[in-house]
């Protein structure tokens, strides 16, 4: 199953996101058509029948500071509400955009990107 879901995720179907709470993946799509798509991918190209649980997050944002200590404490302070995608990049995972405005503003030295940063 992980296997599976990592492939179609490094295809650019859906995202995965390893909480880092819990061992259960999060798997992010823009809409349920897309969820649809992946359940529908898993059964005719991996044999795999499956049933997605929605998750408490609406909203992911991909995290980035300058200073590795300043990111480390806010991902130590909010164990529950982060994790990393299939890079290992931290992601923010919140039950709505406020809550993202909310830790944006309580944490302005942090950015918080709809999309990942890439280097160039």
């Amino acid at each position: 199953l992980r296997k599976a879901l990592e492939g179609l995720a490094e295809e650019g179907v859906t995202q995965l996101f390893k909480p880092t709470i819990g061992s259960d993946m999060i798997v992010g799509a823009v809409g349920s058509l897309q969820i649809d798509v992946m359940a529908e991918r898993m059964v005719n190209e991996y044999g795999l029948d499956v049933l997605f649980e929605e998750a408490p997050y609406n909203v992911a944002r991909w995290i980035h500071c300058d200073d590795d200590a300043v990111l480390e404490a806010f991902l130590d302070k909010n164990k529950s509400a982060s994790g990393t995608d299939l890079d290992d990049a931290p992601v923010y995972l919140a039950k709505n955009a406020w809550d993202v405005g909310y830790a944006q503003e309580k944490n302005p030295e942090i950015r918080f990107t709809a999309t990942k940063e890439r280097s160039v």
